[in-house]
Order: structure tokens, then sequence, then C-alpha cells
């Protein structure tokens, strides 16, 4: 592996609970990964470790070259993170907040006005923090993050408390960051939106990692049938076996449509058929599996391994 992330065979237990089981993956420059997974799964733990808050109990992890449990961790600097519970002085404003954390990574107090902008708070930049909304804290972790332009961004629930319009400002925000080379990992409960912006998904379940890779990638590792949904005239729906010959799995929906399960293999030729000249059809969707039934599928056939 070389990445700017690498996790090579990582186990952390507390006491007798094993948080993480020899766990690999890395992480490449300009990649956005989604680490997914329920509560315990092992993902908080995993960002714990890469940020050297703790230790693993066995196996190694480098960020940036370095190791991060080492004394001196050099490469924080160009760390971002953003926890999923955020916490600050509320008797200190917004402004005064970022001040603290720019002297921390030595960012100059230039930087801070900026970054208010860009994540919407001017406006309170000067109100104490404890007058804040969830979504404006939420927003002033984004922006002590975002500090120093990271080379690795951590987010853990990242949208949490946010509206739709700021959730879309949010993911512009990061994917400026992954095109001028930044590593982003998201853990998120939210898969729909991880859906469209990962390029890569890592799932974990009870500490181990049970599937990494592209979408495409794993809806070939999981075989789970695409769905076609075909708008059909009325004659076709009463002659279906004459005019799109033997299917396995299909169904009525809305009256007037059909839907075929199309394992990977079968899918063009379904469509191929679907859509020759005189068939009765009028309108085609094409539904592959989404995250949510690929995240299902990989953890139930981890449970019956």
């Amino acid at each position: 592996m070389s990445g700017t992330v690498e996790i090579r065979n990582v186990v952390k237990r507390f006491g007798r609970v094993e948080a993480v089981r020899d766990v690999s993956f890395a992480l490449q420059k300009g990649e956005t990964v989604a680490l997914v997974g329920h509560n315990g799964a092992g993902k908080t733990t995993l960002m714990k470790l890469m940020l050297g808050l703790i230790r693993p109990t066995s196996g190694s992890i480098t960020v940036l070259g370095d190791d991060p449990a080492a004394g001196e961790f050099a490469a924080r600097r160009r760390l971002g993170f953003l926890p999923e519970n955020v916490s600050f002085n509320a008797a200190i404003t917004g402004y005064e907040t970022l001040s603290f954390y720019a002297r921390l990574k030595r960012e100059p107090q230039q930087s801070i006005k900026p970054l208010l902008d860009r994540v919407g708070l001017t406006h309170a930049a000067h109100r104490r923090v404890g007058t804040y909304s969830k979504g404006m804290r939420q927003r002033l972790g984004l922006a002590q993050a975002l500090l120093g332009e990271p080379q690795v961004l951590l987010l853990d629930e990242p949208t949490t408390g946010l509206d739709p319009a700021l959730r879309h400002s949010f993911y512009e925000i990061i994917e400026e960051l992954r095109e001028r080379g930044a590593t982003l990992l998201l853990s998120s409960h939210a898969l729909t939106e991880l859906e469209e912006r990962a390029g890569r998904v890592i799932i974990m379940n009870r500490g181990v990692k049970v599937a990494d890779g592209t979408l495409d990638e794993l809806r070939r590792m999981a075989q789970i049938p695409t769905r076609i949904r075909l708008k059909v005239t009325d004659g076709g729906l009463a002659d279906i076996p004459r005019w799109l010959g033997p299917i396995d799995r299909w169904r009525r929906v809305n009256g007037h449509m059909i839907e075929i399960e199309a394992t990977p293999d079968r899918k063009i030729e379904m469509l191929r058929r679907a859509t020759r000249d005189g068939s009765p059809v009028d309108d085609l969707d094409v539904m592959p599996p989404t995250l949510d039934e690929l995240y299902a599928h990989f953890l139930l056939s981890q449970e019956r391994a």
C-alpha cells in the first residue's frame, strides 16, 4: 500500500472489547472515501487512530508519512478534523474561536475572515458561540477543520444540522479541496449523500472491514439485480412474454409500468429486448443497486459467514 494515509493490520482493543480487528486500507491523494457502518462499527475509533489521539494495540498507521501516535506529529498542521459532536467555548465569539485554532495551527489571522465567509458565518462572526444554532456550530466546526488548506480531512457526520442549501455548499467546499489534491474521509449515516459524492466506499461492521471499493466494484461483488422499469402501452401489458421474451422476475407498478429484476450478466440483454423496434415501451428507467442496498447486503453476508 502507498497513500497519504496507510492502515496496516490495525487492531484496537479497549479492555476486552475489540473495536477494530485487523483492518488494512490506504487513502490516496485527491480521493474522497466514505466510511460507513452502524454505531459501534469502529469508524470513530479509526479516525481517532489516524489523528493520534489513541494508539493501535497492534498494526501500524502512517498519515502523510508520519506516525500519528509518535510524540511530535509534524503532519498534524496539515490535517483537518470535524468531530460528530462539535463543542466550542460558548462564552467567546466565532471569530475568537477560529483565531484560537489558527494560532494552534500557526496560520495567519488574515485567513479567518475568508473562512467565515466561506461557511456563511460572517454575519455572526462577533456573536458568542453560545447563541449559535446547532447548524451554525457545525459550520464553525467545518471552518476550524479547513484552517490551513489541509491535505487530509477527516469528517465525522459532517452535515448533521445543516439544511439542504448548506449541505450543498459544504460538498462544494470539500470538492474544491479534493481537486487541489486533498484526501477526504467522510463518515456518515446519510448514505444517499455519500453515494453521490464518494469515489470509494469502505464498509465496517463490528470492527471488521467487510467491503472496500467503488460503487461499481461493490455492485459487481454483490451481484444484486438491477431494477429496470418500463412504461408500456395497454397492448404491451396484455402480452408481456411475447415481446419481452423469457424473464425471471417482474411485477406491475402503477398501472402502466412493469419492473424487471435483471442480474448484472443479463442487464444489457434485457435493455436490448425492451428497446428493439416494435416494442410497446414508451419510456424506461434503470435503477442499479443503491448504497443502502449494498450496505445491507454486505452486512448480512458477514453475519451469515
